[in-house]
């Protein structure tokens, strides 16, 4: 229905710009379309009332405010909630709510799949499809704005505070477009979610961390999952590519990293995998040694149809925290969050893809039983 049009969303400042001045618009009126759009969520033109008459009429016929499609949406007995959502070209991707004693995070997308193929998460066995465009990221979040009933932006008692890009995919494999979404969800006249609430988390992509810490000036997180490269070379596969060694000095280089904005350490806790005393230890002697401002995130491990890891016991993830802590570090255990509905850390995976390995699932089973019959 929009292919003869184009999506306002998505573009920066500066191409909105070029947008009105090819309208023969004044380049003010970039600001005034701005504000509709991102500050008070506004996608009808005829409702934007100080635009006048013909340039509402040149946008009309040109171009729209776009809005991703949700196909499905959930909501955990916890509060947390997911979205499925459903791309122009009929690809799928996930977007999920955690709220958290009056506030919550958005944890966004910024691929369709994912080409890392880490060991212990489901989002990791869907293919890389391909990138998302600053508008389907940016999309993610001017959605929920709308699910929850949260325009204006800006105002006090909202529940999306937070944005996290670590939903399906890598976002320094996407760094451009990824980039120029965050600068747009961070414009102060618009959406204005300030880069001290917005957290981008990486598995390792070395060469892509010091640009992110000049051209995206956020708050980093490291999936890191062990302090051991043989383990993490299979955790982590990137980690052959990026060894922990090289991945850690650019921890320590990020710009703006310190006692006051530390770098998070995400770890996952597997069972008779990473878990020992001794692995706690060790990650705090890395920790010194390359004199990285940092706090660990402990996140029990959230199952998944067909995966070969257990959750370390609870006994067993409280003793790695307080040898962590004893060692000076933060590190809370996240609570797991969302899990009836599959929408914890690691878990993501566009419904579609489910229903494809549930189907080849039955589909075996069945020739199985056909074959003994």
């Amino acid at each position: 229905m929009n292919s003869a049009r184009t999506n306002l969303i998505g573009l920066s400042r500066e191409q909105l710009i070029e947008v009105l001045k090819g309208l023969g618009e004044k380049p003010f009126r970039a600001t005034q379309l701005w504000h509709w759009m991102y500050h008070r969520g506004v996608t009808d033109f005829t409702a934007m009332t100080d635009l006048g008459k013909p340039l509402r009429e040149k946008l009309i016929a040109g171009f729209y405010v776009g809005r991703l499609e949700i196909k499905q949406a959930l909501v955990s007995t916890d509060g947390s909630r997911k979205w499925l959502l459903r791309l122009d070209d009929g690809n799928e991707i996930e977007t999920v709510l955690i709220p958290d004693d009056g506030r919550g995070a958005l944890c966004i997308s910024s691929q369709v799949g994912c080409t890392l193929n880490c060991d212990f998460c489901n989002t990791g066995t869907q293919r890389l499809v391909r990138n998302l465009t600053p508008a389907e990221i940016v999309g993610q979040l001017m959605m929920a704005r709308d699910a929850l009933g949260e325009w204006p932006a800006g105002v006090d008692g909202r529940l999306l505070t937070n944005i996290v890009m670590m939903g399906m995919g890598e976002p320094l494999m996407n760094f451009d477009n990824v980039r120029d979404a965050l600068r747009i969800i961070k414009d102060g006249e618009g959406l204005a979610i300030s880069r001290r609430r917005i957290t981008l988390s990486t598995s390792g992509v070395v060469p892509m961390i010091a640009r992110a810490g000049q051209e995206i000036d956020v708050d980093l997180a490291i999936s890191l999952h062990s302090g051991d490269n043989a383990v993490r070379d299979v955790l982590v596969p990137i980690n052959k590519k990026y060894p922990l060694e090289e991945l850690l000095r650019a921890c320590a280089a990020y710009p703006g990293a310190r006692n006051s904005r530390r770098i998070t350490m995400e770890y996952v806790m597997l069972k008779d995998v990473n878990d020992s005393d001794d692995d706690a230890r060790h990650l705090a002697h890395l920790m010194r040694k390359y004199k990285i401002p940092a706090k660990f995130n402990l996140i029990p491990f959230n199952p998944w149809p067909g995966t070969k890891y257990e959750c370390s016991s609870n006994n067993r993830v409280h003793r790695f925290s307080q040898i962590l802590n004893d060692a000076g570090f933060s590190a809370p255990i996240r609570h797991p969050r969302g899990r009836d509905i599959m929408a914890a850390c690691g878990q993501l995976k566009s419904d579609s893809e489910n229903q494809k390995l549930k189907a080849l699932k039955e589909k075996r089973e069945s020739e199985g039983e056909t074959a003994t019959a």
